[in-house]
């Protein structure tokens, strides 16, 4: 298909919040979405904010130190916001003959990002420029194809939309299930016949994790570092290699049940128990792992170290100065409520039905990523 300059199809747009009318202030992300800004606006003047509305574009220029992506997004979730003066705003000018989701595909490709990390120029600072991205040369199919590749791109959308709502919703079932059968009505005083008060020393041991540096070589392990847990979960492609020793390897690896916490940060982060299939992986150091003795209580464990309880003693249980950080031997001192054997069993045969269900969503959604990103290949085809 021959290919078109982008600069024929878009123009510049720089509207000011001049009278203050709109309020909503929107930032980006190398996500390539609008996030609402947590920045702090006290005392500044807000009419010299860009106004953008709906079905445009914005888009940051400079692309150095930014994750080899560049940040731009098309605002399709509101009317209108407003935005830094940083960015650079921009329409089509006929949507008959662009279509703006379909653009925005064209822009969600990574041959896009390494195109513009390409492309930047400047010393101080690399940036693609308005007459850089109007330089952009792309296939611009009919109008109607367009909107068919963007209704085949939105469908798969959706789907997994939908999917993390369900998987939101049955980790929140797990949940409730947990503090309904382990917290909620449990006098520590008066505990049932076969139950007793322990410590987490007493069913796990803690151990920190390797000092090494990460390659993204294929050499090694993998390496789980504290930045490739993210909202309670590892996404294992993105996780680095480890050049490591086979000494070493085997006191380090990984293995399903184990769970690793962050031992850094005034907010410690926290990954999930490890479950199902993992890669051959070992943990850095700046996690700890916690080893359960009793694979019964691996379900069990694995939801009270995501408790709020457990992370509030860790909090203020942690040592040092310059950065205050969580100590292996005093999370083993953790006070732990020790049920009957038989009641965490019946936990665990609940547990895994809704797991199970988390599990397909989860394996559903990686083939919905993957079929994505094979339509948005196939638009430079």
């Amino acid at each position: 298909m021959e290919l078109k300059r982008l600069g024929n199809y878009i123009r510049e747009v720089n509207v000011r919040n001049r009278d203050l009318k709109v309020t909503n202030l929107l930032g980006m992300s190398i996500s390539k979405r609008f996030i609402p800004s947590i920045a702090n606006t006290i005392g500044t003047d807000m009419a010299t904010y860009k106004i953008i509305n709906h079905n445009q574009f914005a888009y940051v220029p400079v692309t150095s130190r930014n994750g080899e992506k560049i940040t731009i997004a098309l605002l399709s979730d509101y009317d209108n916001a407003i935005i830094s003066q940083a960015y650079t705003v921009f329409e089509i000018i006929d949507h008959n003959e662009l279509n703006p989701e379909y653009l925005m595909m064209w822009f969600r490709r990574p041959e896009f990002d390494r195109y513009a990390r390409y492309h930047s120029h400047g010393s101080a600072r690399e940036v693609f420029d308005w007459d850089n991205l109007c330089d952009v040369m792309l296939p611009i199919p009919s109008i109607d194809r367009q909107r068919e590749i963007v209704s085949e791109y939105t469908t798969l959308t959706n789907r997994i939309r939908l999917n993390e709502q369900m998987i939101s919703k049955l980790e929140d079932t797990a949940q409730t299930l947990y503090r309904k059968m382990f917290v909620d009505g449990i006098d520590k005083e008066n505990l049932p016949e076969g139950w007793r008060m322990g410590t987490l020393g007493e069913v796990c041991e803690t151990q920190y994790g390797y000092t090494e540096t990460a390659t993204t070589e294929k050499v090694g392990p993998k390496f789980l570092r504290i930045t490739d847990i993210v909202n309670n979960s590892i996404n294992w492609s993105k996780v680095p290699y480890c050049p490591i020793s086979d000494n070493d390897y085997r006191k380090y690896k990984l293995e399903l049940g184990d769970i690793v916490v962050s031992r850094t940060g005034a907010n410690i982060g926290w990954a999930k128990q490890i479950k199902d299939t993992i890669p051959d992986s070992v943990f850095a150091s700046f996690l700890i792992r916690i080893k359960i003795k009793n694979a019964d209580l691996q379900w069990y464990i694995g939801y009270l170290v995501e408790s709020l309880d457990f992370k509030t003693f860790v909090a203020a249980n942690q040592q040092g100065s310059a950065q205050p950080q969580a100590n292996a031997n005093v999370l083993v001192k953790y006070p732990l409520l020790i049920p009957q054997i038989e009641y965490v069993h019946q936990f665990n045969i609940q547990i895994r039905i809704l797991h199970n269900n988390i599990c397909l969503k989860e394996q559903e959604n990686q083939k919905l990523t993957e079929l994505q990103s094979l339509l948005l290949a196939r638009m430079g085809q």
